[in-house]
């Protein structure tokens, strides 16, 4: 009897390692593609942000410590004249500013544009044909996207006819303004991203149970009450998710900003992701570049723990 069950135990064993060996066989490669594309060269950016290298020969590494830290924050002058010299003056205090505006208006103007959408698509009629064209912008090519907004924010453009049609003053190309060069980056990602948000929500709103809206319905509820008591709730995980996913993707913005702006007027666009490629690919100094990366990767894991902490916290309560 112990030999019939220690035999079972074995092969019991066995089985488990196989079914173990086969999941890890599925795994492998996306796992090998991560440790190549993503793990290594994030490693190998952490190590060169304490080196100084201008590119070439790989004996020329010269180790700096923090001194390329020292370089992008320009401590020494803000050590004199203090925090607001950092925003104002110093590159990287310019496109983090830049950033993190851009990123604090972009991303609830996208979640609300892509909830009106998705609650206005729910329950009409002929919602597929609206919902391809919504999302085709999200699919469409960003070059040709960003070369038609620009035409039609240059300053004898569609955009300022209208405005001036409706009474408005304002007569300049906006990717040429230092205050509007920003809005319309804005206003192109918000244009292009809704859709793709657009569709989350509303798979989302499939998932709101009936009975609940009914049941506000019942005790004398109206729309409004039924959205803001019933609705949003019940999509706050999509609303989670879908402000993450803006939040990471709004602090690498680069093609739109590239492609319009080119981080101008003066530095009113600069952007991280432009500094990170200016530094290294139009300066060279691949080791300060390295640096900035790692200023942008230390914000977007913080936000990431900040949110998933307010989240865990909000869902306990």
């Amino acid at each position: 009897m112990k030999t019939d069950e220690k035999r079972a135990r074995v092969k019991m064993g066995k089985l488990a390692r196989k079914n173990t060996l086969i999941a890890y066989s599925f795994l492998a490669p996306n796992f090998l593609g991560f440790a190549i594309f993503t793990l290594v060269p994030v490693i190998c950016a952490i190590a060169l942000s304490f080196f100084e290298w201008n590119g070439g020969d790989i004996s020329r590494l010269r180790f700096v410590g923090l001194e390329n830290y020292a370089t992008i924050f320009n401590v020494k002058k803000i050590a004199e004249k203090g925090l607001g010299y950092f925003f104002s003056r110093v590159d990287l205090g310019i496109a983090l500013k830049n950033t993190v505006t851009y990123t604090l208006i972009t991303v609830p103007l996208t979640i609300v544009c892509a909830l009106a959408l998705a609650m206005l698509l729910n329950k009409i009629r002929g919602a597929v044909v609206f919902r391809a064209v919504f999302f085709f912008p999200y699919v469409a090519s960003m070059v040709a996207i960003c070369v038609c907004w620009s035409f039609m924010l240059m300053k004898d453009g569609p955009v300022n006819q209208i405005i001036m049609a409706l009474g408005g003053t304002f007569n300049k190309s906006w990717t040429a303004d230092s205050t509007m060069a920003i809005w319309s980056i804005i206003l192109v990602s918000v244009w292009r991203n809704m859709g793709y948000y657009m569709v989350i929500y509303l798979a989302a709103l499939q998932g709101v149970p009936r009975e609940l809206t009914e049941a506000a319905t019942v005790d004398g509820a109206n729309k409004w009450q039924q959205f803001t008591h019933v609705t949003l709730p019940q999509l706050r995980p999509t609303t989670f998710f879908v402000s993450i996913m803006m939040i990471i993707s709004c602090f690498k913005i680069y093609d739109v900003v590239a492609i319009m702006t080119d981080g101008g007027p003066g530095r009113s666009t600069k952007m991280l992701v432009t500094y990170i490629y200016d530094e290294a690919f139009t300066k060279i100094r691949y080791g300060q570049a390295s640096a900035i990366s790692m200023v942008l990767l230390v914000i977007v894991l913080a936000i990431t723990i900040i949110q998933f902490s307010s989240e865990k916290k909000f869902s306990n309560d």
